[in-house]
């Protein structure tokens, strides 16, 4: 094998190596890098380096190094659920370098931290004024926290003692114009109700759809692939048509979900009557 092939088949295997690695050592690891965590990085990549450029040595012994070291993060951070000292010793203790609103000029020479820096790190966190401020801590993972003061913070419906419907997490329910007909199930919707919404916003078919998610309130959001043409609107009539199937699916739902007999009867009953009223409307429907 000439040089050139060694140095790709080396660094292919070192690249496998260090993904699996990676999902070995999980998303702590990437995610927040402490000093520690810094040197390992340091000591695998160095490493894989030497794997690809170094032909003479084996590769079993350089994924053997890589190994160890990927090991070590792993090991440590179970020492250290156990041991607040060791925690300590190998992360190291967040700074507070603004308390009471003020600036704590000490604490940000300990950190090499300027005045500059700070007003950056402040402004990451969309903070442009010092006197907005009560108290700012610098992580050990680098990362600033900061709380503003209370006459600053935003007012919740909390704050006015206001009773609001708890939102869950929104699903999307169309992608490429493909219904995700799981997703729409739990939300308990159908597809002709799903129809009659994005048709609402412009689109004739789920085909005209790029995207569309739909929240716990029943609200959707719909992107059309033509987002510079306006599409017809849907017609009154459908949109009845709509709601009524919707209605209909509805009614079934309930009486499977009910374990009261005189209640299941009367769902099904009026789930029928649905029924039989979107078959007169057909004709008219059709105009």
């Amino acid at each position: 094998m000439t040089d050139l092939g060694q140095v790709l088949v080396r660094g292919l295997i070192g690249f496998i190596v260090l993904l699996v690695l990676a999902r070995i050592m999980g998303k702590k690891q990437i995610n927040q890098i402490t000093y520690f965590e810094y040197i390992v990085g340091i000591a695998i990549g160095s490493i894989a380096a030497e794997l690809t450029f170094s032909p003479d040595i084996r590769i079993s012994n350089f994924v053997f190094g890589m190994v160890i070291w990927s090991m070590l993060p792993i090991v440590v951070s179970k020492i250290e659920l156990k041991s607040y000292g060791f925690r300590m010793l190998t992360e190291g203790k967040p700074t507070v370098v603004i308390e009471n609103g003020k600036i704590l000029e000490e604490n940000l020479k300990k950190e090499d931290l300027t005045v500059d820096e700070l007003m950056i790190y402040l402004r990451d966190k969309d903070v442009f004024k010092l006197s907005d401020v009560e108290t700012a801590i610098f992580e050990s993972s680098g990362q600033l926290s900061v709380m503003k003061k209370s006459d600053v913070m935003p007012i919740t419906p909390k704050d006015m003692n206001m009773v609001v419907e708890q939102e869950h997490s929104p699903r999307i329910v169309i992608v490429d114009g493909n219904v995700m007909e799981k997703s729409l199930k739990e939300y308990g919707y159908t597809k002709d109700w799903l129809l009659g919404e994005v048709m609402k916003q412009g689109a004739e078919d789920f085909s005209d759809v790029f995207v569309a998610q739909i929240d716990s309130m029943g609200n959707v959001y719909v992107d059309l692939y033509n987002d510079k043409k306006k599409l017809p609107q849907i017609k009154q009539k459908l949109l009845a048509a709509a709601t009524v199937k919707q209605l209909q699916a509805n009614l079934t739902t309930f009486s499977l979900q009910t374990e009261n007999e005189q209640a299941k009867k009367m769902y099904q009953d009026y789930a029928k009557t649905m029924e039989q009223l979107l078959d007169d409307m057909g004709d008219y429907l059709k105009e």
